[in-house]
């Protein structure tokens, strides 16, 4: 990395060597001080201002990155300035994210609309925790294209349970694999291992990601493989992975409430018979599940079926098995 890079890029070194295998470094070293601010846009600030709930992604005591969310009717995230956004809020009974709300704790955030596929995404840390919530300060705000989001709506069903009924394993049970064998979309926590420090790229990313469903395919005890389709090629969740390779996974069950969190060990496949198996897969993500927390009917949103992504429609499907 010369002089150049270290003040003006906004990528980390992991990230900038996966740009650099999919033959995009040039361009995103261009990009990405354009689209990638320190602040929120009225627009963004705006936007998570009208959303029911929230992806988070965090960091539990043993630096495991975790995806959670929160919901609570539209409001409960404000933007008092460009630099800050609050959240009125807490995690679910049992959630690690929990654990992790700590002044000066590095956090990711999603901002995600799935019925207009509008997203935004922030990374920041705590500023300040209370009884009502926490508020976090702004490190990098961009945007997200509407790729591969399906649209449902979500509706308030009532307010969320205590999850007394949460069961944790270092197994997935009958019911979390019903859940990821039907999903057509998952969320995904990584993080860099520096995360915590001063620089703003060394922070903990949450993203989106949408297929038909059951393109999260499981195999064995908890192996997990997902097709990576083409993006911005920002590559913050496959750059975070390459220099730490472990996330969090959330499934939300959209008809009945249920969130799965899963805490994986996490590699990227670049070529391989399976690869070229797979249509419309430019890599593949495989990763191996450590521990797994499902929390029945927890959430008190529903969601009503939607559209598949246009954007879905030249990608292929797992092959049956024999």
């Amino acid at each position: 990395m010369n002089s150049v890079d270290a003040v003006a890029s906004p990528w980390h070194e992991g990230e900038r060597e996966v740009q650099t295998l999919a033959g995009v470094r040039e361009r995103m070293d261009a990009l990405g001080p354009r689209v990638i601010r320190d602040y929120m846009p009225e627009q963004h600030r705006t936007f998570f201002a009208q959303l029911p709930f929230l992806i988070v992604g965090s960091l539990d005591p043993a630096h495991q990155p975790w995806a959670s969310v929160l919901a609570a009717p539209p409001g409960f995230a404000q933007s008092p300035d460009e630099h800050h956004l609050r959240i009125d809020a807490r995690p679910l009974a049992g959630d690690p994210l929990s654990s992790a709300l700590l002044s000066g704790a590095p956090l990711g955030l999603l901002g995600i609309e799935p019925h207009t596929r509008r997203r935004n995404r922030m990374n920041g840390v705590v500023e300040q925790v209370d009884a009502r919530g926490f508020s976090v300060e702004v490190q990098q705000s961009f945007g997200n294209c509407p790729k591969y989001i399906q649209t449902r709506e979500p509706l308030f069903v009532g307010g969320a349970h205590a999850a007394a009924n949460a069961r944790r394993s270092d197994r997935m049970d009958e019911a979390a694999r019903r859940i990821v064998a039907k999903a057509d979309t998952f969320f995904i926590a990584t993080a860099h291992p520096a995360a915590g420090d001063a620089t703003a790229s060394h922070g903990v990313d949450v993203s989106h990601r949408g297929g038909r469903s059951g393109f999260v395919q499981l195999t064995g005890e908890g192996t997990l493989t997902v097709p990576d389709f083409v993006g911005n090629s920002f590559f913050n969740t496959l750059g975070n992975i390459a220099v730490y390779p472990k996330a969090g996974l959330l499934f939300i069950d959209f008809e009945t409430g249920d969130v799965l969190q899963l805490a994986v060990t996490a590699e990227t496949i670049w070529d391989g018979p399976e690869l070229a198996g797979f249509a419309g897969a430019e890599r593949l993500l495989r990763m191996q599940v450590a521990s797994a927390l499902l929390m029945p009917a927890a959430l008190p949103l529903r969601w009503g079926r939607g559209d598949l992504s246009p954007f879905l429609a030249p990608t292929g499907q797992w092959p049956k098995a024999a």
